[in-house]
C-alpha cells in the first residue's frame, strides 16, 4: 500500500489540513485581537497536524532536512553555543532550543501535508483567503470604532491611548498573507483584485508605518517573480543575504550621512538612533557577539541617548528633547528593529553567515514555489528589518504557519526545504 491511500480514504477531520484549515482562518482575527496569541495557535496547530499525519499513515511525518530547515537548526545550534557568553546563558540557551524545536515541528507538519488529496488543499487556500478577508475587514473596523472591538475583548470600557498602536502587527500579518492570497490561481480574479485593494487600503488606514511598506513591498516582489520568474525570487534571497551580511558596514556609511532627523517621526527616528547604538556595541564584538537574546541586556542599552548623539543626528528642538528624554526613549528598548543589526549584534559574523545562508535558500525556495511565495517573503523580508525582534514567538510562529501553508497549496510538496 502507498503512503498515499490512507490519506485519500481518511476523512477531513482525521487528516493534517483540518488543523491547518483551522489556523488559516483564526489567525488573521487572532492578530487583530490578541496578536501574541499566535504563538499558542500555530505550536498547538502544527503539533495537530504532525499527529493527524501520523495517525493517518501509522508513521511520524520525519522531514527531509533541506537548505532552508538545515540552515535555520544551524543558527538554533549557535544560538545555544553562545549561551558560553551571552549576559544571560539560560535565555540564550532556552531561545535556541525553542527556535529549533519551533523549526522542526513546523517542518514535520509540512511533511504530513504532503500527501493530501487536492481537494482539502484546495479548501487550506479558500479558507486563506477568507480569513485573510475577515481579518482585514476587522482591523478596518476595530480602527474606525475608536479600538473599541480590541477594547471590548480585554473587558475594558473605553479603548487607553496605547491601544491604538496594537493593529500593527494585525498589518504584518496581512501584508505576508496578501501576495499568497493574490497570487492563488484557483481563487477568481476579481477576488484576488478585492482582496489587493482592501488589503493595501487597510494597511495604509491603520498605524502601522513598516507593516504599510511591507504590504506594497509584498505585492511588488510578487509582481517581480511574475515578471522575472524563478530569477525574481533568487534575486530577492541574494540580495537579502548580501543585505545582512554586510549590514554593519551599510550603517556606519549610511547613518552619518542622513541630514536632520527632526522632519520625521520621533519613533522612525528613535529606530535610527537604535541602529547607531547598535552598531557601536556590535563592533566590540564582531566575530562571536554578545550571545543569543542579549539585546535586552547590552551594556548602556536602558539608558537614553544624550546630548551629544542628538546633537549628532540634529535632533536639537525643545520637543525632541522632550520626546527622547522619556524612559521608553532607550538606547535599546529590548531589540535593534532590524533583524541583520540583531543577528550581528547577539551572533555575530558566524550567525550573520548562517542567517545569509538562510535568506537567500529561502529565496531559491520562494521562487520554486511561485509568485505568492516571492511576495509574501519579500514583505516579511521588510517586517523584520524594520519592526519586531528576530526571537519574537508569534512573529516566528506566524512566519512558520505561512511557510506551511505555501508548501501545502502552492508545491511541489515533496520537495526538500
Amino acid at each position: 500500500m502507498t503512503p498515499a491511500a490512507p490519506f485519500a480514504r481518511s476523512p477531513l477531520s482525521k487528516g493534517p489540513t483540518l488543523p491547518l484549515v483551522v489556523m488559516l482562518a483564526a489567525v488573521p482575527l487572532v492578530a487583530v485581537l490578541q496578536f501574541r496569541a499566535i504563538a499558542l495557535v500555530t505550536s498547538l496547530g502544527l503539533l495537530a497536524m504532525v499527529v493527524a499525519g501520523r495517525r493517518v499513515t501509522g508513521a511520524w511525518p520525519w522531514p527531509p532536512i533541506g537548505p532552508v530547515v538545515g540552515a535555520a537548526l544551524a543558527i538554533a545550534a549557535w544560538t545555544m553555543v553562545s549561551a558560553a557568553w551571552a549576559p544571560d546563558p539560560m535565555r540564550a540557551l532556552g531561545t535556541g532550543l525553542r527556535f529549533g524545536g519551533f523549526v522542526l515541528l513546523a517542518a514535520a507538519a509540512a511533511q504530513a501535508m504532503a500527501q493530501e488529496p487536492a481537494e482539502r488543499l484546495a479548501l487550506a487556500g479558500r479558507t486563506l483567503a477568507a480569513g485573510l478577508a475577515i481579518g482585514i475587514a476587522l482591523a478596518a473596523a476595530d480602527h474606525l470604532s475608536g479600538n473599541a472591538i480590541r477594547a471590548a475583548v480585554r473587558g475594558l470600557r473605553e479603548a487607553p491611548p496605547w491601544l491604538f498602536f496594537g493593529l500593527k502587527s494585525a498589518v504584518a500579518v496581512i501584508a505576508v498573507l496578501l501576495p499568497v492570497a493574490a497570487a492563488w490561481p484557483r481563487l477568481r480574479w476579481w477576488a484576488r483584485g478585492l482582496l489587493v485593494v482592501a488589503g493595501l487600503a487597510a494597511s495604509v488606514m491603520l498605524p502601522a508605518e513598516s507593516a504599510k511598506i511591507a504590504a506594497f513591498a509584498g505585492i511588488l516582489a510578487m509582481g517581480a517573480a511574475w515578471l522575472l520568474g524563478r530569477w525574481g525570487g533568487r534575486l530577492i534571497g541574494l540580495g537579502a543575504a548580501g543585505v545582512v551580511l554586510v549590514a554593519p558596514l551599510l550603517t556606519a556609511a549610511i547613518l552619518p550621512r542622513l541630514p536632520g532627523l527632526e522632519a520625521i517621526q520621533p519613533s522612525a527616528a528613535h529606530r535610527i538612533l537604535i541602529w547607531d547604538f547598535a552598531n557601536q556595541r556590535i563592533a566590540e564584538r564582531p566575530l562571536l557577539g554578545w550571545g543569543g537574546e542579549s539585546a535586552r541586556a547590552i551594556p548602556g542599552g536602558t539608558a537614553v541617548f544624550d546630548r551629544e548623539t542628538l546633537d549628532r543626528f540634529g535632533l536639537t528642538s525643545e520637543a525632541s528633547r522632550i520626546w527622547f528624554a522619556r524612559p521608553p526613549a532607550q538606547r535599546l528598548p529590548l531589540h535593534t528593529h532590524n533583524a541583520a543589526l540583531q543577528v550581528w549584534l547577539e551572533l555575530g559574523a558566524v550567525g550573520a553567515v548562517l542567517a545569509a545562508a538562510m535568506l537567500a535558500a529561502l529565496g531559491f525556495a520562494a521562487a520554486r514555489l511561485g509568485p505568492g511565495a516571492v511576495g509574501a517573503y519579500g514583505a516579511a523580508l521588510v517586517v523584520g528589518m524594520l519592526s519586531y525582534g528576530i526571537w519574537q514567538e508569534w512573529w516566528i510562529g506566524m512566519l512558520l504557519l505561512l511557510a506551511v501553508a505555501i508548501r501545502a497549496i502552492q508545491g511541489p510538496r515533496n520537495s526538500e526545504i
